[in-house]
């Protein structure tokens, strides 16, 4: 087997390592566990973090026995993995638009593959390490300035990820450097490089976690995604000595199928964000109800939590009740003993009466009794 070929197989299978830790990762987040340090108890946690270590490992084997410009892009195809993957294990489908970024970047890879010459294993010395870490650190710094001086998220947050991109492939360009000198046996003078690995690794992640702030996930994401291979690629063509077959033909080639296999690393990217977004804001309205009828969201697998109602409140006593200031009236009732009421007094005179007919009578007094019942 030769080197070309198996630097491609070590890639392939450490995408696929990568992607099922992943998966695992995600899993075990879904769990539902609610303490920090709870997945680090979880045998599941653990065999992920070992897949990562396998990916890891392998891709920088596959580094030492492959050129630069390929080995790189075909990192990128953990997220393609991660698709069938994901609707295999986990029974996640995916839409049309991620299917079709799939296709996208499998054919660009695949472009590039077909296009990548034979090449020799190349180092950098050790001025031109200098030169080059001196250059990569100064471009990370000059972008975090200009960073500070946007002030539309979005804009700042592409030109936060773009160095990340920037950092990223350049640490990969450095592990490249280390992997081919530990090959060859000379082990001690590795030992610098790795510094700048780790610091370049730093960055990246700095760079990377201030690109989410203030706009989201997925242009950051995408553009780290791009960048990283582009900047790797570059330095394998200009650096070390690696070309396209077919001359300039082949390199424009290779140029449309990087690009091709960039846009389906976002249409990706995109999606998957989107459907994970999606998903949250499907997620809300459940667990509003669920609070509204009195019952917390699942704390584990076969477990639900039930808030328990407060029981009534007994009555006030009449002691307690304060006094009412405008109290109703007492109704009489109905079955009642009759009684008698007597009125005495002058009786009424029937229709008009003169002045003459009162005089006349008012020297006469009757009485008269009303007797009503009640």
């Amino acid at each position: 087997m030769s080197s070309l070929a198996l630097s491609v197989l070590l890639s392939l299978i450490s995408a696929v390592a990568y992607a099922a830790g992943a998966i695992v990762q995600e899993r075990v987040a879904a769990g539902g566990h609610d303490r920090p340090y709870a997945p680090v108890r979880n045998a599941v946690w653990w065999a992920a973090v070992a897949l990562n270590g396998v990916g890891a490992v392998l891709h920088v084997v596959a580094l030492a026995y492959g050129p630069l410009s390929l080995v790189q892009p075909l990192g990128a195809l953990t997220i393609v993995f991660a698709l069938p993957m994901a609707a295999l294990f986990v029974r996640r489908r995916a839409g049309r638009t991620a299917w079709r970024g799939a296709i996208m970047a499998t054919v660009g890879l695949a472009g590039l593959l077909a296009l990548t010459g034979s090449a020799g294993s190349h180092t950098l010395t050790g001025p031109e390490q200098l030169v080059l870490a001196a250059g990569t650190f100064g471009a990370v710094a000059v972008v975090t300035v200009l960073a500070k001086g946007l002030h539309r998220p979005m804009v700042r947050s592409v030109v936060l990820a773009t160095g990340a991109g920037v950092a990223f492939g350049m640490a990969s360009v450095f592990t490249k450097t280390v992997a081919v000198e530990w090959t060859s046996g000379s082990v001690g003078s590795g030992l610098p490089t790795l510094l700048v690995i780790a610091c370049l690794a730093a960055a990246g992640l700095l760079l990377s976690q201030a690109a989410y702030r203030g706009a989201g996930l997925t242009a950051p994401l995408a553009t780290v995604t791009v960048v990283n291979p582009v900047v790797a690629a570059a330095v394998g063509l200009t650096l070390f000595g690696e070309q396209f077959r077919y001359g300039m033909t082949g390199t424009v080639l290779a140029l449309g199928c990087g690009a091709l296999a960039a846009g389906g690393l976002v249409l990706l990217t995109t999606q998957r964000l989107t459907a994970e977004r999606t998903g949250s804001q499907r997620l809300g309205p459940q667990r509003s109800a669920a609070d509204a009828d009195g019952e917390a969201p699942q704390a584990g697998h076969g477990s639900r939590i039930l808030v328990v109602p407060e029981p009534p409140k007994p009555p006030p006593t009449p002691a307690q009740r304060s006094p009412d200031p405008f109290p109703a009236p007492t109704a009489l009732p109905l079955n009642h003993a009759a009684g008698r009421v007597e009125f005495k007094g002058e009786r009424p005179f029937a229709g008009p009466a003169r002045r003459s007919d009162l005089l006349a009578r008012s020297g006469e007094r009757r009485s008269r009794t009303v007797s009503f019942r009640y």
